[in-house]
């Protein structure tokens, strides 16, 4: 990509410098008063569905989002947005099951979901591994994408000092303001993104002549979104598979799900969930069609990940680009301050705090703030290696569906069923590191698989097995123990009776019902699943 370069007018570099100008601005000024714990790292339980919402889909829409997504409908296809409407079924059943759970345990972290309801060992292992999955899998991801496009449109800066750039901004909001900060500024990156895109889809639209036009010179095999089982990309036999990463990203990514532990009341962060997967779904002519309409338009880029600057740039007029530039650097400070936050939010609640109980909530935000910064360096030190990777979108799917699934399990199977204990979610999640971090680089990084003469498995597929691996292992440790006693999770896990009392009423007014507004997403995923079958 070195020699490709896009050219900004001043009017654009003036917008671009302006937005940064006013997140710090705002980063100073949500800074002011944060000496609660809570109101740093939970924005004081004062976030309302609609925030929620929008800081859901925007910390989720990161550069592997913008730059990923696109490139990768501009390669395989409509096969891509299946990572888009797994993702909003995700929420539905975060909505229903998960959050209540998180509410009446009063977490800071998901961690320490573990700890109420197996023990100490098991949440500390979780945290140590999503400390490691935010800085070099999220953090790092983040940086490499906004420093790629960056270093592409700015002549004066490589890839890392563009990187060095963007971690000094979205650092520095971020340590100053707490979750507060970064669920407002996401808020207003979200509204930037949706319009981006939508502007994008609108102009290239226009210029293959129309949707009809664009269908027609869309090759057959990239017009689907369920291909074959032996598709190299995403076989449908692969599509549990991305559930799973789905529901590692928005039901235990303490990143993601941060915002939703910062609600007003359950109440708000349900329909705060949904409302995330409602914005998923437009991504389909947000990101995916813009990418077919790259492909029809420029059918030779140098790489997939070029279909959007080279959209932005060689179709909008001065100002435009500015702005959808403005809308690229919003969709990756969004997940990068989440990620940031995050850390010092894992860090100080998840080691800091069980090991010095009677520290103040003053010290709390001071080791927070010194944790996000240190996360953020190590993040754009590492972020340039990700070059070596084949492509960014792969390098975020694959790096996890090795390691998540057993994690995933241990969450899931430990909200319904009560005999699993401490000892089968332990050594579920250690084994599944132990095992999946070797298998991942054995099989995605070197060739050593391969030589082998190992069968070729699909990562998603790899996913699955992964899954079924952890559920053999956290059952049949857990039956070598004693079971838990039922008084000490009766709090926490899912209940039944509660789940027949939700759903046997709606809401008033029933539209903003969550089980209405669940379900009238599902219909729509169903929808899109029907037509472009």
């Amino acid at each position: 990509m070195e020699g490709t370069k896009f050219d900004l007018h001043w009017i654009d570099y003036t917008i671009v410098g302006l937005y940064f100008v006013a997140v710090i601005l705002h980063g100073l000024w949500a800074s002011r008063g944060k000496e609660s714990a809570s109101d740093y790292f939970l924005a004081g339980n004062t976030l309302p569905w609609w925030l929620i919402g929008f800081s859901l889909y925007a910390s989720n829409m990161s550069g592997s989002s913008f730059v990923g997504l696109m490139g990768g409908a501009y390669a395989n296809g409509m096969v891509i947005f299946n990572y888009e409407w797994t993702a909003a079924l995700v929420l539905i059943f975060v909505a229903i099951f998960v959050l209540p759970s998180f509410q009446r345990a009063k977490l800071y972290t998901v961690p320490e979901f573990l700890e109420h309801r197996y023990a100490a060992r098991s949440r500390k292992a979780f945290s140590l591994f999503t400390l490691i999955a935010i800085m070099f899998i999220d953090t790092a991801g983040a940086l490499y994408a906004g420093g790629l496009v960056i270093a592409n449109t700015i002549p004066y800066l490589n890839l890392w000092t563009a990187v060095a750039v963007l971690a000094g901004i979205a650092g520095l909001y971020t340590i100053l303001g707490g979750l507060g900060a970064v669920v407002v500024t996401d808020t207003v990156q979200a509204i930037l993104l949706i319009v981006g895109g939508t502007v994008i889809f609108v102009l290239g639209l226009q210029e293959v002549g129309g949707w009809s036009e664009l269908w027609q010179a869309t090759p057959e095999a990239k017009r689907h979104l369920i291909l074959p089982a032996d598709d190299d990309f995403l076989p449908w036999t692969g599509l549990w598979g991305v559930i799973l990463l789905g529901f590692y990203y928005f039901g235990i990514n303490q990143f993601v799900i941060q915002r939703a532990l910062g609600a007003k009341t359950l109440g708000q962060g349900r329909r705060g969930a949904i409302f995330a997967g409602f914005l998923k779904m437009p991504n389909l002519f947000i990101l995916i069609a813009p990418g077919l309409i790259a492909l029809v338009l420029y059918p030779d880029l140098e790489t997939p990940d070029l279909a959007f600057p080279t959209l932005a740039f060689d179709m909008l007029p001065i100002g435009l680009r500015g702005l959808i530039a403005a809308a690229l650097i919003a969709a990756i400070m969004s997940s990068l301050d989440s990620a940031l936050n995050a850390a010092g939010t894992l860090v100080v609640r998840d080691f800091i705090v069980p090991w010095k109980p009677g520290i103040s909530e003053g010290k709390q935000v001071k080791l927070g703030r010194v944790v996000t910064g240190i996360a953020m360096v190590v993040g754009a030190v590492y972020a340039p290696m990700i070059a070596n990777f084949e492509s960014l979108f792969s390098y975020f799917q694959s790096s996890l569906s090795y390691v998540v699934p057993p994690i995933v399990v241990v969450f899931v199977l430990g909200l319904f069923m009560p005999r699993l204990n401490d000892t089968g979610a332990f050594w579920t999640i250690l084994s599944g590191l132990v095992i999946g971090v070797p298998l991942f680089i054995a099989k995605e990084v070197t060739d050593i698989w391969t030589n082998a003469g190992l069968p070729e498995i699909h990562f998603t597929i790899m996913s699955t097995i992964m899954m079924a691996f952890g559920v053999a292992v956290v059952i049949l440790v857990s039956l070598l123990k004693p079971a838990p006693e039922r008084e000490s999770i009766s709090n926490i896990d899912w209940n039944a009776d509660d789940f027949k009392e939700e759903f046997s009423t709606f809401g008033q007014p029933w539209f903003v019902d969550f089980k209405v507004l669940g379900l009238a997403l599902l219909l729509v995923i169903i929808g899109v699943i029907v037509v472009f079958w």
